[in-house]
């Protein structure tokens, strides 16, 4: 006997919507938004950075419905790295761990040497 369609429709707009058995299950494996798992080069990115740059600060950028959640590192002279973080928490731990100041972005915005370091790194490279 074939099922009826308002039960095809509900099963597959629950997965769709990422709210079905599966989806639970791999929210709790830690797999985060966008089906990437933060990887040890990640990791081993950002604490490289955090190590060799002076004046880091971190920014917690939220996940999206496009992005999950990442992690800017902002050096003193505006120089910035960004990768993916399981979530805000890790964000932060990182920042406490490595003893520099962690922000979350959408209250303190991005500092204006950050985007100072941006525009002239296009006017280098000849970009606008």
């Amino acid at each position: 006997m074939l099922p009826d369609a308002v039960t095809v429709c509900r099963v597959g707009l629950f997965s769709r919507l990422g709210l079905g058995r599966s989806a639970s299950r791999a929210s709790s494996r830690g797999s985060g938004r966008g089906g990437r798992r933060p990887t040890g080069p990640d990791s081993a990115h950002l604490a490289e950075f955090a190590a060799t740059r002076t004046g880091v600060e971190a920014y917690v950028e939220p996940a999206t419905n496009v992005t999950p959640t990442t992690l800017v590192l902002v050096a003193q002279d505006g120089e910035w790295t960004r990768r993916r973080v399981p979530d805000p928490a890790t964000a932060r731990d990182f920042a406490r761990r490595t003893g520099i100041p962690v922000y979350d972005v959408n209250l303190t915005g991005y500092p204006q040497r950050m985007r100072e370091w941006t525009a002239r790194k296009r006017r280098e490279e000849g970009g606008a």
